[in-house]
């Protein structure tokens, strides 16, 4: 019989189909199923221009068989079928598709997708198999022929028996070699997973014997196992039903199914559109975030099908990184794939997509905030750090999505609080939206810095998370109200002047300030009275953009570079300590360089930070007690 070469550069070809196209052996099954698929769907179209046809669903169906003695392994289906001729043109032309030709010339645009468009999927299987035979009988012939290859020396055709309609097509699977398993293309568990993965919602029934166990007659003890046909496929995606059908409880099994999480979803997503681009999605907000959520090894992104055939397991470009913790599955007919169906061609589909799930999620949240605050405020301790970095990145310029969802604890409510609630509260008279930041409310709680703005009346916000201030530094206002830290140099508070014997202005506080700087010139930018102090004698202020806390973040990173604030160290001079700081000024230089140095080691253990010698410390206190 002659041998006929494949109409292409064949070896050199063929390898780069089965070698570099496809990045996982495992495809092979989905590809030669989405054929089978196609065959059907083709019978199909055929049922709607030719009267003496009839299209009953339950003859149509595809079946997986595996013979692991002898390494073969069999998909057959019901569809169409191929002509001699057809199995000439669509096999033995690399990339060439009888799918897309079948389309095209049936102008089919809407209802049964014809999922084959690319000619490459059926060699994927010379990724597991040395030879391929297929046998095939085209509706309307009495004929039926088989082809048959090896690979890229060629194929022979011939005339073949066939009893009905559609075709086979039978694999010889490779023996396994030390780096290569492919005993797991002939087990049944093997089969199974690849097309629950894969293929699990092609239209069509896929059927195959699997073994069940059940007890030997006349034993109530002794069991036997037994092979029995299954449909081993679900056929229809939930996505695809209507929501009046499905409920909470359906929504929640599939997120099991899908092992998107241990935890119940706090909301799902069901989206069904038709318009420029048609797609179906159902999308999860869970309820606590992933172990590894907050690490590199995270991976985000939504399923993404093609006509109910997986194409992606994290198709990342459909989530911006701000909603990285949403889970779900995205489902259209209309995506530009690339020859192998697996990497995603970069178009306005998928772009369109995209906008359109960010604003469904955005507006899921919204409601959620607004309707069900307590689901929301739960939600938000699992994911509220990532909304804060989704605004911090890309130089704020996801804000206006983001700014609304966020939520900071308040000294006034003492619970979370949106920047919307703070500012609908605000005096008229208060010029700033105040914070504070700090490593925990309690730490806050107790600050020297919030007095003042505490005593005037005005709510602060606690800042408690690293990324807080960054994020805030971004946003710059809210409602054209400015951000003001507590520590900051000027709070935009008049201070009351009080008479006292102590005045800011007095020559001789200038000068022991002045002295109390140059004893601590490498380590402040100034020392100063304070006019937020009232109960505390001592506190550090920054002056600059750059917050003490933001410093302690920075400083905290891989490979800092020792990045400092501009501190100023603030005195209490209504204090009573006052009074000793300036007798020791006047009388004694040598414990005023000893008090100066106690107060500023007490000012950076307020602030959290590390003091340079805590034994030299400790000894300053001692000697104060002597």
């Amino acid at each position: 019989m002659e041998k006929k070469q494949f109409k292409t550069e064949s070896k050199r070809i063929l390898d780069m189909m089965v070698n570099s196209i496809y990045t996982h052996r495992d495809i092979f099954l989905r590809e030669l199923i989405s054929n089978s698929s196609d065959a059907i769907d083709k019978i199909y179209y055929k049922t709607l221009t030719d009267e003496t046809l009839t299209f009953d669903k339950e003859n149509y169906y595809i079946t997986i068989a595996s013979d692991k003695e002898n390494r073969i392994l069999k998909i057959s289906d019901t569809g169409i079928g191929m002509s001699e001729d057809e199995l000439s043109d669509n096999l033995g032309v690399i990339a060439k598709s009888g799918s897309l030709a079948f389309k095209k010339e049936n102008e089919i645009k809407d209802g049964y997708d014809i999922i084959g468009q690319f000619g490459v999927g059926f060699y994927s299987a010379f990724m597991v198999a040395d030879n391929i035979t297929v046998i095939s009988k085209v509706l309307g012939s009495d004929e039926a022929h088989k082809w048959e290859s090896n690979g890229a020396d060629g194929y022979t055709i011939e005339p073949c028996t066939k009893d009905s309609v559609g075709t086979e097509i039978t694999l010889k699977i490779k023996e396994n070699t030390e780096d290569e398993n492919f005993d797991e293309y002939l087990e049944e568990h093997g089969i199974k997973s690849i097309i629950k993965k894969y293929s699990d919602f092609i239209r069509y029934p896929i059927k195959m014997e699997v073994s069940e166990s059940r007890l030997k007659e006349g034993s109530e003890t002794e069991h036997e196992d037994f092979m029995v046909e299954k449909t081993v496929n679900s056929m229809v995606p939930i996505w695809r039903k209507n929501k009046s059908e499905l409920t909470d409880e359906d929504y929640n099994n599939f997120y099991a199914e899908k092992h998107y999480g241990f935890d119940k979803p706090t909301k799902h997503i069901h989206i069904s559109v038709d318009g420029a681009i048609s797609y179906n999605a159902i999308l999860y907000i869970p309820e606590k975030t992933p172990y590894d959520f907050y690490t590199k090894e995270y991976e985000k992104g939504l399923e993404l099908y093609s006509s109910g055939v997986l194409i992606m397991n994290k198709c990342a470009d459909l989530l911006p990184d701000y909603f990285s913790f949403v889970k779900g599955i995205v489902d259209s007919e209309d995506l530009s794939l690339n020859i192998s169906r697996e990497v995603l061609q970069h178009d306005r589909q998928l772009k369109l997509i995209a906008k359109n799930i960010k604003t469904k999620i955005k507006g899921e949240l919204d409601n959620l905030l607004k309707n069900e605050r307590e689901k929301y405020d739960e939600f938000y301790k699992s994911f509220g750090r990532q909304l804060k970095y989704g605004i911090y990145s890309d130089f704020g310029s996801n804000k206006e999505v983001l700014q609304d969802l966020l939520l900071f604890y308040s000294s006034k409510e003492k619970k979370m609080v949106t920047l919307d609630e703070y500012v609908s509260r605000m005096p008229e008279d208060q010029k700033y939206i105040y914070y504070a930041a700090g490593e925990s409310n309690e730490r806050i709680e107790k600050l020297p810095q919030i007095e003042m703005v505490s005593d005037k009346g005005f709510e602060i916000l606690y800042f408690t998370d690293d990324v807080d201030e960054f994020a805030i530094r971004m946003i710059m206002a809210y409602k054209e109200k400015e951000f003001k830290s507590v520590s900051s140099g000027e709070l935009g508070i008049e201070a009351e002047e009080k008479e006292d014997a102590t005045k800011t202005d007095d020559k001789e506080s200038k000068e022991l300030f002045e002295n109390m700087k140059k004893l601590l010139s490498d380590k402040v930018k100034d020392v100063r009275a304070s006019k937020r102090l009232k109960n505390y004698p001592v506190c550090l202020s920054n002056d600059g953009d750059l917050t003490i806390e933001m410093e302690k973040v920075l400083n905290a990173m891989p490979n800092s570079e020792n990045i400092k604030a501009d501190k100023v160290l603030e005195i209490n001079i209504n204090h009573d300590m006052f009074k000793a700081l300036k007798e020791s000024f006047e009388n004694d230089k040598d414990k005023f360089g000893l008090y100066t140095n106690i107060l500023y080691n007490q000012a950076l253990l307020i602030e959290g930070l590390p003091i340079n010698d805590p034994v030299e410390f400790t000894n300053n206190v001692c000697k104060i007690m002597i």
